[in-house]
């Protein structure tokens, strides 16, 4: 058993909040670096360039790509052998939250009611994914969700005999009706199985994963599948797990597709409407196949770090 005080999960946290609003992952840079190099659209270079030249004074200056420097959301793959100490978890991780905004003089986007809508004044509460592995590691993701993009997002309760057409029906609509209103180029987190919920935490979570990527419930850490669904029928009276290249076949029919739809760089036209699409499934009930489209602007902000 391995002991952590929470302490230290709050002074990580504050510094990963004010990393995550200054820069952004070298995946990004480089998928916004390949944008401005394929497009061929005047306008949609200019706004390219311009994206650039922003990023560049953030850094150099530390201060925020963005105004909006979102809601917080922070995902926690804490190890079944670590022991919190000093008090509570989920304190701990507002706390940082309230610290890294504070310090960092980020925006303080979060109110307090949904309908009353009085402002919290310290960016709390963040929005607190946990999953409990194996270890005695504790993997915390911070992932500030700017609202113009968010506000974009969509769920689909699809029908099975909709199957992958249905899917990239559902994710096409979704780009087109954000259109200019998510400030492309965007990247589009899709999540596919479980129920109405989990769906929109895998397409949430995609956002975070490496551009480009798939992930799904059958692989595991280094990409072998999980020995849980690795069964065979002989064996534990499990199932096979499918081969899942068909979901980087979708991916890249999609990510093709999407910028067929010529919507551009700040909805402007042209060549480069996202940056990137990546997928997370889960197993679902026989009835039915949840869709849901999480899109993220090309500020996709995620920091991951390792206690």
């Amino acid at each position: 058993m391995r002991t952590v005080n929470v302490k230290e999960i709050t002074e990580l946290i504050s510094k990963m909040c004010i990393e995550a609003n200054l820069s952004l992952a070298p995946d990004m840079l480089s998928a916004l670096d390949q944008a401005n190099k394929t497009e061929t659209s005047e306008l949609g270079k200019n706004i390219l360039n311009q994206l650039a030249e922003n990023l560049r004074i953030a850094e150099e200056e530390q201060i925020p790509i963005c105004q909006d420097t979102g809601m917080a959301v922070v995902f926690v793959r804490a190890g079944q052998d670590v022991h919190f100490e000093g008090g509570s978890l989920k304190s701990a991780i507002n706390e940082g939250v309230r610290r890294g905004y504070t310090d960092g003089y980020l925006r303080k986007s979060v109110v307090a009611d949904p309908l009353v809508r009085t402002n919290t004044a310290d960016n709390t509460p963040a929005i607190i994914h946990y999953e409990i592995v194996e270890g005695d590691k504790v993997e915390i993701t911070v992932a500030p969700k700017g609202f113009g993009s968010e506000n974009m997002s969509r769920v689909f309760m699809l029908k099975p005999a909709d199957g992958i057409e249905g899917v990239k029906n559902a994710v096409i609509t979704s780009v087109m009706d954000a259109g200019a209103n998510a400030c492309p180029p965007m990247v589009v987190g899709v999540g596919i199985g479980g129920d109405f919920e989990k769906c929109a935490v895998l397409a949430k979570k995609a956002l975070t994963d490496k551009l480009n990527s798939v992930h799904t419930y059958y692989e595991g850490e280094n990409g072998n599948r999980s020995e849980e669904y690795a069964a065979t029928a002989a064996g534990r009276g499990g199932v096979a797990a499918p081969d899942t290249g068909y979901l980087k076949k979708l991916q890249n029919e999609l990510f093709e597709e999407l910028n067929l739809l010529k919507i551009g760089p700040g909805g402007m036209g042209g060549r480069n409407s996202v940056l990137g699409v990546n997928i997370e499934t889960y197993p679902t009930h026989i009835a039915g196949l949840p869709v849901a489209v999480n899109i993220c602007c090309h500020v996709n902000r995620h920091v991951t770090a390792t206690i």
